[in-house]
């Protein structure tokens, strides 16, 4: 085996990992009832560009359709973990209406009007 066999392997085997490793973090976020607080929505997202803009670079660049499409398939993975970020956190946000016919929340703007 040479070594460009070698980095070859090494390669398919690891990224194969990471694109599998983005599970458990969607289901992860998916799962969550608090908005995933704890996702970063800044390391995310230049996860998403660094691994979107290898895509174009490996096509463009060096040609090798098959190295941008590992990498634009780790760009969706970290987009999809942004998309569903933001969906549970929008429905985490309290909404106005839901506040404004609570009893206490009349009761506090019963105390403000006095």
């Amino acid at each position: 085996m040479t070594l460009a066999d070698l980095s070859f392997y090494l390669f398919t085997i690891f990224n194969g990992l990471r694109v599998v490793s983005y599970l458990p973090q969607i289901v992860r976020v998916a799962q969550d009832k608090h908005g995933a607080t704890a996702i970063s929505y800044a390391t995310w997202l230049l996860w998403t560009a660094a691994n979107a803009t290898t895509g174009l670079y490996a096509r463009i660049n060096l040609n090798d359709p098959a190295l941008a499409a590992i990498n634009w398939l780790n760009a969706a993975c970290c987009a999809l973990v942004i998309a569903l970020t933001a969906h549970k956190r929008h429905r985490a946000r309290p909404r106005v209406e839901e506040s404004a016919t609570r009893p206490e929340s009349t009761a506090m703007m019963v105390d403000n009007v006095c």
